[in-house]
């Protein structure tokens, strides 16, 4: 795992979402560039300290390349990648969490892959955060905004993105890979594959409407159904087998 033990968390989101802007460009990478340019500690004061001229000697030294024109980075990654660590990315408009002093009767709790305001529209092992709501038949509620960026310092992304979401019982992807799956469901959770995404309201609709018919197996265990009663049911290819 890469060690972070000494940078704040604002910090460590810079960086992690710097290296997401740079091709081929990990944590690690950058982390050993920046550290080669900056004396001392990296915080987000030190961070407004780099250029685009630093990020380009640095992985032009790297790679072995003197001038730092072969770097097989363009201008406006570096350009951008700058900004973020200087902390002037965009503020996003993301939904607000409730406050609720009672559960929600009959819940399941739902992770949705996201990358940009309340939507599924992430792949598991990619996604900037997991939209986490308690969903019952006739009601639904935003409880938790997780953010997932942090899981780019661990040596074992999946699986510090399935204990991220290890309280859900469902959770939505746009894709997820064979063994990050096997991870999800090891955290008990079912993972649901919507290649086309939606909005989560949309998404969540169409889980009520399940959870108020005949729901399969695998969710009317999670509902408390009865045995006997659970109806036999056979994956759809919207499902991760």
């Amino acid at each position: 795992m890469v060690d972070v033990s000494n940078l704040s968390r604002e910090a460590a989101l810079r960086i992690a979402l710097a290296a997401r802007v740079l091709p081929d460009i990990g944590v690690s990478k950058l982390l050993d560039i920046l550290h080669r340019r900056i004396h001392g500690e990296l915080s987000e004061e030190s961070l407004k300290t780099i250029t685009v001229t630093d990020l380009k000697t640095g992985f032009a030294s790297v790679d072995g390349e003197e001038d730092g024109e072969d770097i097989g980075i363009g201008l406006p990654a570096l350009k951008e990648a700058v900004r973020i660590l200087w902390g002037e990315q965009d503020e996003e408009d993301l939904p607000e969490p409730g406050s609720y002093d009672t559960p929600l009767a009959g819940a399941v709790r739902v992770a949705i892959s996201s990358n940009s305001g309340e939507s599924l529209n992430g792949h598991f092992g990619s996604c900037l955060r997991y939209l986490v709501y308690d969903v019952s038949t006739t009601d639904y509620r935003l409880v938790d905004v997780r953010s997932a960026i942090e899981a780019d310092f661990s040596d074992d992304r999946n699986g510090f993105r399935a204990d991220l979401i290890r309280d859900c019982q469902v959770l939505y992807v746009v894709s997820v890979g064979g063994p990050a799956a096997a991870k999800v469901i090891r955290a008990g959770v079912y993972p649901i594959k919507q290649i086309d995404g939606g909005e989560a309201g949309e998404i969540i609709a169409g889980l009520q409407q399940v959870m108020a018919g005949k729901p399969p197996p695998w969710l009317a265990k999670i509902l408390g159904v009865d045995a006997q009663e659970r109806v036999r049911f056979t994956r759809s290819e919207a499902d991760v087998a």
